[in-house]
């Protein structure tokens, strides 16, 4: 099976959810890949959301996504070296959710480095669909 990519890049600001979201739908539909949309959707906002956060400056996020085998690979590639934890939930804190998101519903994720940054990154198989 060929390979399918698409990336976008985005300033990180919180316009840029909304935008990232609505591309990692219409990928996804365009390449009929069978993963959720809605999982997708949710986790692409926790990643989007964490570098609005958290990185400052003229940076640019870039979004990601590879289809490949029944494969959805989906990462965020930012300017920041700073790399996201899955903290611990407690119920005094209204934020700090979205590292355990991804971690609960991608069938694997992780963090690599991307030039002077990083890239976040989830995946999602096609039998995990539905």
């Amino acid at each position: 099976m060929s390979t399918l990519t698409a990336r976008v890049d985005l300033p990180p600001s919180p316009r840029s959810v909304p935008v990232a979201r609505h591309v990692a739908r219409e990928v996804l539909r365009a390449w009929r890949a069978p993963q959720d949309a809605g999982d997708v959707e949710l986790l692409v906002t926790e990643l989007v959301a964490n570098v609005v956060d958290h990185v400052e400056g003229e940076a640019v996020l870039s979004l990601e996504l590879e289809y490949s085998d029944g494969w959805l690979r989906v990462a965020v590639a930012d300017g920041s070296a700073v790399r996201p934890v899955v903290g611990e939930l407690r119920g005094d804190q209204p934020r700090g959710r979205g590292m355990q998101i991804v971690a609960a519903i991608a069938d694997d994720w992780g963090v690599e480095d991307a030039g002077d940054g990083k890239r976040v990154w989830f995946v999602l198989d096609s039998r995990s669909a539905g």
